[in-house]
């Protein structure tokens, strides 16, 4: 598993694990029943604190991406179709929040932004 950490995006480091684990999940790169690196592993691998991948893996576990076994280590969880639906829709949300605000900036009406959605659209 491949996660890369930056300083730089001011983004929580436990968010970033999580968000790229989640992502993962979602693109199907990590499947159901997959083992996961155990947390100390990670945090070696990562440089970062025991206590940061706790915190990761704990919220994934609430959100239901994942599920953890004392002794045994954490595994990727069976996805609730409807879970991973609400969670791609989220994520979609805040592209285009993104979008929306760089329009904004750039003097893009909404009407311009719907057409430039279009023409992404119609090129695949």
């Amino acid at each position: 598993m491949n996660i890369n950490i930056s300083n730089a995006n001011g983004e929580a480091i436990y968010l970033q694990i999580v968000n790229q684990i989640k992502t993962l999940i979602l693109e199907g790169k990590l499947k159901e029943g997959e083992t996961l690196p155990s947390m100390r592993n990670l945090a070696v691998e990562l440089h970062i604190s025991f206590m940061t991948t706790k915190r990761a893996y704990e919220e994934l576990e609430r959100d239901g991406f994942i599920e953890s076994f004392t002794g045994k280590g954490s595994f990727v969880k069976a996805q609730n179709l409807e879970l991973l639906r609400e969670e791609q829709i989220k994520q979609i949300e805040a592209l285009l929040m993104e979008a929306s605000d760089k329009a904004q900036k750039a003097g893009i009406s909404l009407q311009e932004l719907h057409e430039l959605l279009d023409l992404v659209n119609e090129g695949e």
